[in-house]
């Protein structure tokens, strides 16, 4: 298998344990190149987990993490991390308050959080393009403490951008935004995974209408575990869906969107 070939993601018998509980429990999983996932499932069902330990914030108790081509315990994570973009509203809880906007997007490229020293020109000039392409260029100035959460989570995309990433994680990106706001940035997110040599998306969430038509896959986890995995045509049905949330549900489809009701 050739580099291009290997996929990005590789989740063999992964396990998860915190002193007595599994938070995670044999969770097998490939992302290949062209693909865009969504990771699906109600609260406490691992998917942040999940999330953390691609980031390599949590290690395995069983089982392998293969990222990138590279085997967590054999490769360097820190470095692999720059890789690998975040968007998480953890990130955004850690920023200075008076920091700007278009620093906040410069820190992106150097895995840090907030700003140290003083930027050079060329990264300035480069964040200034990511801010303008998503929208936010009249932000660069503004201090993070006067940004909506909308402005904030689109700034935060700009940020993990910097470090032009293969795979960029959106952990509940959309969380504490109203409905307008929400559907500005899902359509940001559905454009970019549109864009001709952009990153992979991993998308976490817990809500069905957040699955823009960019989505190819479904990954649907329940306690710890995965209850079903593969195409977003196969998965999103609403048996499946019903016994993720364990709830009966009712799964609809509009204009390559989808709504549930209880």
């Amino acid at each position: 298998m050739t580099p291009s070939e290997a996929p990005l993601i590789q989740l063999t018998n992964l396990t998860i344990r915190r002193e007595e509980v599994t938070i995670l429990r044999d969770v097998d999983w490939r992302v290949k190149r062209g693909e865009h996932w969504v990771i699906l499932g109600g609260n406490g069902s691992g998917k942040t987990t999940l999330l953390s330990a691609l980031s390599g914030y949590f290690m395995p108790s069983e089982g392998k993490i293969d990222l990138l081509g590279k085997q967590f315990g054999k490769a360097y994570w820190p470095t692999l991390r720059r890789k690998v973009g975040l968007v998480s509203s953890y990130v955004g809880q850690m920023m200075d308050q008076d920091e700007t906007a278009l620093n906040s997007v410069v820190t992106g490229k150097y895995g840090m959080i907030n700003l140290w020293g003083k930027p050079n020109r060329s990264d300035l000039v480069e964040a200034g393009k990511l801010l303008n392409r998503i929208g936010c260029g009249h932000l660069k100035s503004r201090a993070w403490a006067l940004l909506s959460q909308g402005e904030r989570q689109k700034v935060l995309i700009g940020r993990a951008l910097m470090a032009r990433p293969k795979l960029l994680l959106l952990d509940e990106p959309c969380a504490g935004l109203d409905p307008p706001a929400r559907e500005e940035f899902l359509h940001l997110i559905d454009k970019m995974g549109k864009t001709y040599n952009g990153p992979t998306l991993i998308l976490v969430t817990h809500h069905v209408e957040e699955i823009m038509p960019v989505f190819s896959h479904v990954l649907l986890m329940r306690d710890g575990s995965v209850l079903a995995c593969g195409s977003k045509s196969k998965v999103m049905t609403t048996g499946l869906i019903g016994e993720t949330f364990g709830s009966e549900v009712s799964l609809k489809k509009n204009r390559s969107r989808y709504r549930l009701d209880l």
